[in-house]
């Protein structure tokens, strides 16, 4: 497992705020509005490395959902990219970290080009 400190890049997902912060090689290079939990489901809190990634997912447990660029960290628990972009800002998924589709698909490209290995999730409140 590849700590924090020795991650490549960092998605650190705040909670209160909602938003994601992506730092690559100890520089800030972005701060985004995201869309976790909302009442009655959780976003875990918890730190992990990037487990699959996948330019399209379809979510099985919730109607076939579309999750483009899908970086997946816990299980079924995902960074990826959203339809519903009003919502970012605010919680509104069912546990994933939803995000502006071009945002994930920049966060996807940096996963891409660092390696899953050298990717840490961070989720904290």
């Amino acid at each position: 497992m590849v700590s924090t400190a020795e991650a490549g890049l960092v998605a650190k997902v705040d909670l209160s705020s909602q938003t994601l912060t992506v730092i690559n090689d100890g520089r800030v290079m972005y701060r985004w509005p995201v869309s976790t939990a909302r009442r009655g489901y959780r976003t875990p809190t918890g730190s992990w490395s990037a487990k699959r990634i996948h330019r399209m997912w379809y979510s099985r447990k919730y109607d076939m959902s579309p999750m483009p660029y899908s970086v997946f960290y816990n299980g079924g628990y995902a960074i990826h990219g959203t339809g519903a972009i009003g919502r970012l800002g605010r919680p509104a998924s069912h546990g994933c970290v939803r995000l502006h589709p071009a945002n994930a698909k920049v966060f996807y490209s940096l996963v891409k080009q660092n390696g899953m290995r050298n990717t840490r999730i961070v989720v904290q409140r």
